[in-house]
Parts: structure tokens; C-alpha cells; sequence
């Protein structure tokens, strides 16, 4: 049997996205940006996919901005807000995604006052500590939506809150690629300025994302070039990549809540039956979290042993974000939310996606408990 739990690494696209961009790539290969018929086809198929990404969020089409992926819709908000606010302080969370973390370390690095909010146990932000961060000089404020390594979902509406409360023209960024298709939001349920998506984390293709931008929104431009998406993104289009990305939003978004519930039970039995049938565990992940994600430590084990165990049995998991899985070194997310050093090297990620079934579940604890068992008898825990 095969297993794939890695789901918040990247999702297997759905049939009917890749069958709709092979036939897009052969047949629409038109230019968008050409006058002539082959252009406005490639042109449609964009504006189709940025009418389905805007009315997942309840958001304007004219809103939607198509990037590489997340992270260039992370480094697009906040360069570009950077850019084009005066002011130098700006705050986020010790626990966001590298792409937002590396960008506000570059951002440090010219010159802005970077301030980060801690977390508590559950991975949540301290909305206490963060009220004190905000000043009335504050011109950015970048949290997640869902950690993507815990699942926890951040009090993103209250934070937006507390900033306008201080500084009405302060920009708010929320980074819901692990959010999107996985949990209900809009833009006025988040009071977001901008709102960064990617493509692979929803059944869509690789090398595509997104970024909404409220209007009246001030925001510059990262890169330039032919004057596309109205200049803040320029480039010519991924017409077949943004196509799919597009049926890939209708796809996951329709049904959520009945399609989330039963990933959120298939979530729970792995979670029930770990704790059933294997001692010495820590689950990381907070009762009121996003349905897809289970984090759990496993004391005296290597979970860098336990994934290629686990992988030979057919069962495909990780061992946190592979965005900075490369990085040596134990993860900032656990570190920041207190976990004790010996467990951090013993955590296990499994994400969950529609996909999945109850079989695949149960044949997982079964390989689970017999990897750990093993290992902690190799290494002489007791």
C-alpha cells in the first residue's frame, strides 16, 4: 500500500487539472498579451481562473495578482509594501513560513526596525505581547493564517484589529497558503490587505501562486519588465499553470466544510489511535487547529529514522516544513513554542488531504508503532 501524508509539502493534482492543462497547453498556447485570437484565448483562460480564485475569498478579480508560487507573493507583499509605505517598523511572528522570515531578514538588512511576536505552547501568537509591539510608526504587519508546521490557525482578524486600531494606514499581509481550501476565510472576515496563495498546496500545478491586494492597497512592484497585471506583476503569464491553479481553487472549494470534516475525522483517528497505542508522545498540534495537519514528537526516536522506516513501508510523511528541511539544526516553530530539545528531534508531521482513507490511516499506526518500537529498542529507551 501506498500512503501519502506529506500533503502540506505539496498535494498530487487533481485529475481534471492536469487533463485541463494538457489540453490548454496544446491547444491555448497563444501569447495573452498578443491581439489576435490566440491571445484573447490564453487571455480568457486567465481571467477565468482569476474570477475562481477571487470568489473563493470573496475578493474583486481585479484584486488577484499571479506569481510564481508563495513565495514570490510573500516577497511581492512585503518588498513591495515595504517599498511603498514611509515608515521602517514592521512586525511578524516567530513562526512563520521561510519565505517571510528570510524576506524580513533582507528587509533588516536595509535598514527596517523588524519585530517579531512570540508564540505560546499551542504555536499561537501572544495577542497580549503583540498589542505592545504595535506602534503608531508601524507599517506592516505579515502573520499566517495556518502554521504549516503545527496547523494552529493565528488570531489573524484580532491582530488586524489591534494594528488599524493603532495605525489606520498600516498594511496587514496574511500568508494563507496552508490555509486556502483547507479552512472558510474572506477578506473582510480577515480584514487583510493582502493575502498570499500557491497553487500546489490545493490539488493545483506546481510554480504557481498568487496574491490578493486590496484596492487603494500601496504597494510597488518587485520586478519589471512588459507592463503585465497592470505592472505590479510583470512577465508574460504561466496561462496553462494560472489555468490550472484556477480550476484547482473551484475544485477544492466547493464542499469545504463536508470535505474538511471527514479529513478532520481521518486527522483525529491517527491522533486517537497514536496516543492508544504508543507511549511517550507529544501532540503538537492545538485542539482548535486546521484540519489537515497532525504534529506529534516521539520521545526517544530520530525522526529523520522513523521517515525512511516509514517510507519502506510505503508511507510518505515528513518531519516539518520541507521548505527548511534543509537547514541543520533543530525547528525554529518547535523551539518557539517551548518543546523539549530531546522531542523536537523525534517530531513527525502528517498532513492529510481528501485523498485520503480510513485504511491508509490504520495501515499507518500499524507501520508507526512498529517503527517506533524498533527504533527505541536500537537506540535503548526505556
Amino acid at each position: 500500500m501506498e500512503v501519502y501524508l506529506d500533503n502540506s509539502s505539496t498535494t498530487r493534482p487533481y485529475k481534471e487539472v492536469v487533463d485541463a492543462m494538457a489540453d490548454a497547453m496544446y491547444n491555448n498556447f497563444g501569447n495573452p498579451s498578443s491581439l489576435h485570437r490566440k491571445g484573447i484565448e490564453a487571455e480568457k483562460l486567465i481571467k477565468s481562473a482569476r474570477i475562481a480564485v477571487a470568489e473563493a475569498i470573496k475578493a474583486d478579480p481585479e484584486e488577484i495578482f499571479f506569481t510564481s508560487g508563495g513565495t514570490e507573493a510573500d516577497n511581492l507583499a512585503l518588498r513591495g509594501a515595504a517599498a511603498a509605505n514611509r515608515g521602517r517598523h514592521i512586525i511578524s511572528t516567530q513562526v512563520e513560513h521561510p519565505a517571510v522570515l528570510n524576506t524580513l531578514e533582507s528587509l533588516k538588512n536595509s535598514g527596517f526596525v523588524i519585530e517579531y511576536a512570540p508564540v505560546n505552547k499551542n504555536s499561537e501568537v501572544d495577542i497580549e505581547i503583540f498589542k505592545r509591539l504595535v506602534r503608531s510608526d508601524t507599517i506592516l504587519v505579515s502573520a499566517m493564517l495556518v502554521n504549516n508546521e503545527t496547523g494552529a490557525i493565528q488570531p489573524v482578524t484580532e491582530m488586524c484589529r489591534i494594528l488599524k486600531s493603532v495605525n489606520p494606514n498600516a498594511l496587514f499581509h496574511i500568508d494563507a497558503v496552508q490555509a486556502f481550501g483547507k479552512i472558510p476565510f474572506t477578506v473582510s472576515s480577515t480584514g487583510a490587505d493582502m493575502i498570499s496563495f500557491s497553487s500546489h498546496k490545493i490539488h493545483g500545478p506546481k510554480g504557481v501562486g498568487a496574491l490578493y491586494v486590496k484596492k487603494g492597497t500601496r504597494i510597488s512592484p518587485i520586478l519589471f519588465g512588459g507592463g503585465q497585471q497592470r505592472n505590479l506583476r510583470p512577465g508574460t503569464e504561466n496561462v496553462q499553470g494560472i489555468y490550472g491553479f484556477g480550476l484547482a481553487s473551484k475544485i477544492a472549494n466547493e464542499n469545504l466544510s463536508e470535505k474538511m470534516t471527514r479529513v478532520r475525522n481521518l486527522r483525529n483517528r491517527l491522533c486517537d489511535g497514536i496516543l492508544r497505542e504508543i507511549s511517550d508522545v507529544s501532540v503538537n498540534t492545538p485542539l482548535n487547529s486546521a484540519p489537515h495537519i497532525l504534529n506529534v514528537s516521539f520521545r526517544g526516536t530520530r525522526s529523520e529514522v522513523l521517515l525512511h522506516s516509514l517510507e519502506n513501508d510505503g508511507i510518505y510523511i515528513s518531519s516539518g516544513s520541507a521548505c527548511s528541511s534543509h537547514k541543520k539544526g533543530p525547528s525554529y516553530v518547535m523551539t518557539a513554542i517551548g518543546l523539549d530539545p530531546q522531542l523536537i528531534d523525534g517530531t513527525l508531521r502528517f498532513s492529510l488531504s481528501e485523498f485520503n482513507t480510513e485504511s491508509e490511516i490504520d495501515y499507518t499506526l500499524e507501520k508507526l508503532k512498529g517503527a517506533v518500537a524498533s527504533l527505541r529498542k536500537l537506540m535503548k529507551y526505556k
